[in-house]
């Protein structure tokens, strides 16, 4: 279940709810008990590799010892 995170016009406090994505444009009453909160927009950290080991060059492509220009 995703978490997503909320600011109080009120009191200017955040939080965050852990919710499903069918109730992520509920109204998220604040801890402090205010009533106006607006949902904030928040990034994915994603690690790894996209491409994974197949990116990795394997020889005879370029730089300097792989281009030939060593000698």
């Amino acid at each position: 279940m995703p978490t997503y995170a909320y600011r109080c016009r009120e009191c200017a406090g955040t939080f965050e709810l852990l919710r499903p994505m069918s109730e992520s444009g509920a109204p998220a009453p604040c801890p402090e008990g205010h009533e106006d909160t607006v949902k904030l927009l928040t990034t994915v950290a994603l690690t790894g590799s996209a491409a994974g080991p197949a990116a990795v060059p394997t020889g005879g492509g370029g730089g300097c010892c792989g281009g030939g220009c060593c000698g």
